[in-house]
């Protein structure tokens, strides 16, 4: 069986992002929904809207995110969606809160060992396929942040997180911290919830993953780390599970001065279990073909 290929070019432009979304060679069919992180109020290392603007205009896309189950300026759809005017999404783009209101759309799992269902934002039905427009970089609890934290955390609504972070144990933000999962348990959590958003999809699916303002923090903290490494480059392939281990193996291969510390956030965090779980599960390859561009 022939290696998902990974392409990627080390000049970061957006109009290398919509050439590298081209080289995959598909045209995501019907609604178009991009997942990007719209950036906690106070952070400073998120993409920009107007990076993003020629890719999402490429597939005339809408922007599309869920309330986090953390207290901040994004855990409600009133403030999620002045966040989103504040940093500049609705200037450009048509933005879609998809558990805005409910209900969720539960998807089930099958296999799972952590969780039995997923809940993602109801409005996920409205959309025939998805790009997945990711910030690679660090994260306090998942170790690091691309494309399987994108449709796990991300993709789930206010309950789908809590569920994620607890084990499935609890659906509402007031039982989240204080009953988090096992770390470990977490991981795979993300996991098998990310598995059920790529049954959803099917082959309606592309990914690409910026390498660049490579904080050991994720775009979800108000108060950040700035970035202690230099920019990598954009990623793109169709393999979640690939794009997210070519982005880890380009850190443990970079001569960086900074790479020790981002990778003591990752291993700290158990992080590349999420990668080694979801290949487990069977929808993504850790081997890959690296295309240059």
């Amino acid at each position: 069986m022939a290696k998902p290929v990974v392409y990627f070019t080390r000049e970061i432009t957006p109009e290398n992002v919509v050439r590298l979304y081209e080289k995959l060679g598909v045209k995501l069919p019907g609604k178009v929904a991009v997942k990007v992180h719209s950036g906690e109020a106070g952070n400073q290392n998120y993409l920009r809207p107007e990076f993003m603007r020629p890719m999402i205009e490429e597939v005339d896309g809408t922007v599309v995110e869920c309330n986090t189950a953390y207290d901040g300026e994004r855990d409600t759809t009133e403030k999620h969606e002045k966040l989103m005017a504040a940093h500049g999404w609705s200037e450009f783009f048509d933005v879609d809160i998809m558990d805005s209101e409910g209900p969720d759309l539960v998807l089930p799992i099958e296999n799972g060992r952590v969780l039995t269902k997923n809940h993602v934002g109801g409005h996920m039905a409205n959309y025939a396929s998805m790009l997945v427009l990711s910030h690679f970089k660090g994260h306090p609890m998942g170790g690091y942040g691309g494309a399987l934290k994108q449709l796990s955390i991300g993709c789930a609504s206010n309950k789908g997180k809590v569920n994620i972070h607890t084990g499935g144990k609890f659906l509402n933000q007031g039982d989240c911290w204080d009953n988090c999962a096992p770390q470990d348990d977490f991981l795979e959590a993300m996991a098998e919830a990310a598995e059920t958003v790529v049954n959803h999809f099917g082959s309606n699916l592309a990914y690409v993953n910026i390498a660049c303002n490579l904080s050991v923090d994720c775009d979800c903290c108000a108060v950040a780390e700035d970035p202690c490494m230099g920019d990598i480059g954009i990623f793109a392939s169709l393999d979640p599970v690939a794009i997210d281990q070519a982005c880890i193996d380009a850190v443990m291969n970079s001569d960086d001065p900074g790479r020790d510390h981002f990778m003591e956030r990752v291993n700290s965090r158990h992080g590349i279990k999420t990668i080694e779980d979801a290949a487990r599960l069977g929808y993504g390859s850790r081997e890959y073909e690296l295309v240059e561009i």
